[in-house]
């Protein structure tokens, strides 16, 4: 299936604004920043955590501990992803006991993604709280998971898929819809 880029939806500026809108509402929903962690959801999730965790010490002046979870080992689909799955490295130094892990992606669409991200968090000990924070909503849950903090909500029909491009790993900040070929 060949999918081209149908439209963006988003451009550098937009993305900014909107990691700062999310910052913004992580530091009112939890009153500050008191035992809040960012916990990056491999591959873009990680640098969004990161961006967000700079855009929180701008605002409060204090740096918020990130992250990073790779969900390979938890994922319901494991053996179609592929027969021999890639598995990185999950990065958490910090302890997730008693803390509030907003848990960051890029798109949420089913739910498994972070259906499984919560395993893994689950895994390392019992927070206070999860919450879950997207750059991209689009619709089409298959499980009761629903994000607390969202950039941008972007119907889509279960033919398309939503592009996240960033800068660490793609070279340029844009959000696309892609679709097939007609």
């Amino acid at each position: 299936m060949d999918l081209v880029k149908k439209a963006q939806i988003m451009e550098a500026d937009g993305i900014r604004r909107a990691l700062t809108r999310i910052s913004h509402e992580i530091i009112e929903k939890n009153k500050g920043i008191a035992d809040l962690a960012l916990v990056g959801i491999r591959t873009r999730g990680v640098p969004l955590a990161r961006r967000i965790a700079e855009k929180i010490k701008e605002i409060e002046g204090a740096e918020v501990p990130v992250g990073i979870l790779d969900i390979s080992l938890y994922r319901d689909d494991l053996s179609a992803v592929a027969d021999q799955p890639i598995v990185n490295k999950t990065e958490i130094p910090f302890s997730v006991v008693n803390k509030t892990i907003v848990l960051v992606d890029d798109v949420i669409y089913t739910g498994r993604t972070v259906r499984a991200a919560l395993d893994g968090i689950i895994d390392l000990g019992r927070p206070k709280a999860i919450q879950l924070a997207v750059l991209v909503d689009r619709g089409h849950r298959e499980l009761p998971i629903r994000p607390d903090f969202v950039g941008k909500n972007v119907p889509t029909s279960k033919q398309e898929l939503i592009s996240v491009c960033l800068t660490e790993i793609d070279h340029e900040d844009s959000i696309y819809i892609m679709g097939q070929v007609n």
